[in-house]
């Protein structure tokens, strides 16, 4: 019955609105869609290079044994992640993606645990798996692998005492 009233009043409000207000409303969600619609939406390769930079700076961190960085590092991997899954839902590459999550998981219990040899083995299972995902997805030109020098000159990886 409070259905039934509620639907009732609802529908005496809305005939009382004069068709011009309706109409403004309407203009004003076709004008918010057009606006979505043109909003920035960060591209696929953006996030690829968002993803190689954490990736440089994980294996640095890791190196130095600097587990806080290295622990921030893979959450920022875990978020881009996210928002690729977000933001480029319907590509074929962002479907590939979930084969990712093990190697990532893998790193970040190696971090936790502050195992430096396991973070090792579980950094080149996520590089090979990156490399994988780029051959499944006819992306295998872009190879990925573990940095031999950093270009952050402006970041210590070191642990600070």
């Amino acid at each position: 019955m409070k259905v039934l009233s509620f639907i009732l009043l609802f529908t005496i409000l809305i005939s009382c609105d004069p068709p011009s207000t309706n109409q403004s409303v309407l203009d004003e969600i076709d004008s918010l869609h057009r606006r979505l619609d043109d909003a920035y939406k960060p591209g696929f390769g953006d996030f690829m290079s968002t993803i190689q930079t954490h990736h440089a700076k994980l294996w640095f961190a890791g190196q130095n044994n600097n587990w806080d960085l290295a622990d921030f590092e893979i959450h920022e991997l875990l978020e881009t992640v996210e928002d690729i899954q977000k933001y480029q839902a319907g590509r074929k590459e962002t479907r590939l993606l979930g084969m990712i999550l093990p190697a990532l998981d893998s790193v970040n219990t190696a971090i936790q645990q502050k195992d430096s040899t396991q973070f090792i083995k579980s950094y080149m299972l996520l590089t090979n798996t990156c490399n994988n995902c780029h051959k499944i997805a006819d992306f295998d030109f872009n190879v990925v692998k573990v940095p031999d020098q950093h270009s952050f000159s402006n970041q210590d990886f070191k642990v600070r005492k």
